[in-house]
């Protein structure tokens, strides 16, 4: 087994993301979570360019880490000055970062054109400021900028390049795809070309601008390169650099054992980071991200659901447990009678083939209406239990009315009007709330709280809204979701009408049944 190094730019390539900034708490929290997950390396930031990474940094030359280094990221001396005269290098120094990382052009090209100085002088100011950091106590890391391009078109030098760092001190070179537009067979020859004639470990860093960043960075890795370089969830410029937790999972599922990295239990933990990540930017987690995403072990298709009734590896690639993801089988209109019973298997209908007929029966027709029951598993649930003749209403919805109008200073106020019955009790109760939904959901809690205690362990987390049928302009239906939560789970409840107001009264309702449905069964398994 070769163990392979984990780079982590997230707090740095990745917060160039469009979209994305980090706050100085969020920084350290993520550092400390990297730190906890095994990554050998964080580049936490770039200190001569704000006072948020400089402040970052004299935090971090306080704390200590278990497993993690911090490096701290900068550039080469600039033309014309000596290192010690580089205020940015001077700000490299005040970070205390124990691991320097230093970017320098490894294109002709990009040398001469861009930067505008002689091949010449971009060796020396490579090579002199790497000394520099060396002499005051650094290590060094350097980063081969445009390493590939550059390769490409003047390999001669791209090497020198490689060899003058080493020769100042580095104690490794990171072979950077900046533009992200090469092929995986050039990643191999690169790196071969790049161990020929170093004798330091060799890094990859690659973007995914031809959709090839983890592919590369995987031929590399085959290809000797013992460091890589990536961000969590792929986050970074333009398209997004190699995504660490795909990297991860490939690397330790794929390779047969040939590769080690990270902490052991790390690999179970990798859906559970990569949400954390984007909780922690407030994003909506990609639900077809590989090995973590929702969808990733989701299951729609009849034939598809059969198969792995049968035998998980028939559509399952890994087990989902091993990166702590888990199977979902999803209810649709495409699905089959497989689907069903595996939605269904806490009612024990697997036998009554006429009730799975029906059941799938009425997901049809209710789709046709504009229903969607992939994320509604609450709507789901109760449909199953009505189609099946387990259903019993716990309250009749009698009416409602809400009402949005502005007060004499011009504030808008929103009240909202329900009445319900319940066994021989008429309830007709009147709330505020921030809007017509939010109103909605404060009635029909109060008028329901007295007779249902359980409901206050209950919430709603989240709202969507969907125009189906956008061409019927302001005649077209809408279907809401809505999600809850209570102290065991998370459920989805769905509406569809024209009118968007009722549409959500009919996914508040359905929230509020199936979570009195479940605790009424829970009250009878415990009994």
């Amino acid at each position: 087994m070769r163990r392979i190094e984990v780079y982590d730019t997230t707090l740095r390539d990745g917060a160039q993301t469009e979209g994305i900034t980090f706050s100085l708490k969020d920084k350290l929290r993520l550092t400390e979570r990297l730190n906890s997950m095994g990554f050998d390396y964080i580049e936490g930031g770039y200190p001569a360019s704000n006072d948020k990474d400089e402040q970052y940094f004299r935090d971090m030359s306080t704390t200590r880490l278990d497993y993690s280094v911090v490096c701290a990221f900068g550039m080469t001396r600039r033309k014309g000055i000596r290192p010690e005269e580089d205020s940015g290098l001077a700000a490299l120094l005040a970070s205390k970062a124990k691991i320097l990382t230093i970017v320098g052009k490894s294109s002709a090209f990009q040398a001469t054109g861009v930067l505008q100085v002689s091949l010449g002088e971009n060796l020396a100011m490579i090579e002199e400021t790497i000394a520099w950091l060396c002499s005051q106590g650094r290590r060094v890391f350097f980063d081969a900028e445009h390493f590939f391009d550059g390769w490409k078109c003047n390999p001669d030098y791209s090497l020198e390049v490689l060899r003058c760092a080493i020769k100042g001190g580095a104690d490794s070179v990171h072979l950077c795809d900046t533009n992200g537009g090469s092929m995986p067979e050039e990643i191999v020859a690169g790196v071969k070309a790049a161990l020929s004639v170093v004798d330091v470990p060799v890094g990859i860093h690659t973007h995914n601008d031809c959709g090839l960043a983890l592919a590369n960075t995987l031929a590399a890795v085959d290809a000797g390169a013992s460091i890589v370089q990536g961000t969590i969830n792929g986050f970074g410029e333009r398209c997004g650099n190699t995504d660490l937790i795909a990297l991860a999972a490939n690397l330790l599922l794929k390779k047969n054992g040939a590769y080690g990295l990270l902490l052991p239990e790390s690999l179970s933990r990798l859906t559970e980071f990569s949400r954390y990540v984007y909780e922690l930017l407030n994003l909506v987690p990609s639900g077809r991200q590989p090995f973590v995403g929702k969808s990733a072990f989701a299951h729609k298709g009849g034939l598809h659901v059969s198969g792995i009734h049968r035998d998980t590896k028939a559509y399952e690639h890994v087990n989902p447990d091993l990166v702590g993801n888990e199977r979902r089988v999803l209810v649709s209109e495409l699905s089959g009678r497989s689907n069903i019973l595996a939605r269904t298997a806490k009612f024990h209908i697997e036998n009554d083939t006429k009730l799975v007929s029906a059941i799938l029966e009425a997901v049809v027709q209710k789709e046709s209406q504009g229903y969607q029951y992939e994320a509604a598993e609450g709507s789901f649930d109760l449909l199953v239990r009505k189609t099946a003749g387990l259903y019993h209403p716990f309250f009749e919805r009698l009416s409602y009315q809400t009402t949005v109008a502005a007060n004499t200073q011009g504030v808008f106020e929103t009240l909202a009007t329900v009445k319900l019955r319940i066994g021989d009790c008429v309830r007709h109760e009147v709330a505020e709330g921030d809007g017509p939904v939010d109103a909605l959901n404060a009635a029909l809690r109060k008028a329901l709280y007295p007779l249902y205690p359980q409901l206050e362990a209950m919430s709603l987390v989240d709202y969507k809204v969907r125009v189906l049928n956008t061409e019927a302009a302001t005649a077209a239906a809408t279907r809401v979701i809505i999600e809850s939560k209570d102290e065991d789970e998370v459920w989805g409840t769905v509406g569809v009408s024209e009118n968007v107001i009722e549409a959500s009264w009919i996914a508040l309702c359905d929230s509020i049944e199936y979570k009195l449905a479940k605790s009424e069964s829970n009250n009878i398994v415990n009994k």
